[in-house]
């Protein structure tokens, strides 16, 4: 792989993390909507007064919606800072987050009856339970969340592979001058670690007397004969 080809995926790379971000800002908007959205509705009569409705939220049917959308959005600026093994672990931590979210809204259809949990929130008495009614467009938002969150946690996780591949693939295909301005760089940022009068070569001495068809070792063995 050239160095254009490795600029390329890199740019690509950078584009990648930005649809991701996108798809998680959407994925939390998504879930900010499914908990403002009646999930549940139960109806009651006491004898003592009128029938009663309550509609339930999805913030009260499901109380994780809201929290699971701020996390989607700490995950979508996060994505920013991380790179390599971090922004795996980020998307691995989405695919999860993402089958939790679906759970969330497949319960809604899976659950036999509502009507107990439902009268338990609405703080109604199940002898006073007349019926109940589920409604799905919040559960089914909530679904298209856990879609967008898992699309979010895949492009993330090409968007890794594809910068540790193309900074390897720039390093193994670099020319000397290229190298050596690599390890000066990093010398220049470990500077201060250093010990002064360290005996041993450096890397950037080896990549020298390597460009240049030498061999380092007897250099270091030369340098070792004119301190005696």
């Amino acid at each position: 792989m050239s160095e254009d080809q490795a600029d390329r995926r890199r740019r690509n790379s950078r584009w990648t993390i930005r649809i991701a971000q996108l798809t998680l800002v959407i994925a939390a908007g998504a879930l900010w909507a499914a908990s403002r959205l009646p999930w549940v509705v139960i109806g009651s009569f006491d004898g003592l007064g009128p029938p009663k409705v309550v509609t339930l939220p999805g913030a009260t049917w499901s109380t994780a919606l809201l929290p699971l959308a701020l996390l989607l959005l700490a995950a979508a600026v996060a994505a920013i800072a991380v790179r390599g093994w971090s922004l795996r672990a980020l998307a691995a931590l989405l695919a999860l987050v993402s089958l939790a979210v679906g759970y969330l809204g497949i319960s809604l259809w899976a659950l036999p009856d509502v009507a107990v949990r439902g009268a338990e929130l609405a703080h109604v008495s199940v002898m006073s339970l007349v019926g109940s009614e589920r409604r799905y467009w919040g559960a089914g938002i909530t679904v298209a969340a856990a879609a967008c969150t898992l699309i979010a946690a895949v492009l993330l996780m090409r968007s890794a592979s594809d910068t540790g591949s193309a900074r390897s693939s720039a390093i193994k295909y670099a020319t000397p001058a290229t190298r050596r301005s690599i390890v000066r760089r990093k010398e220049a940022d470990g500077a201060m670690l250093e010990e002064p009068g360290t005996p041993d070569m450096s890397e950037r001495m080896i990549w020298e007397a390597l460009d240049e068809g030498r061999d380092p070792t007897d250099r270091a063995g030369e340098s070792d004969t004119e301190g005696r």
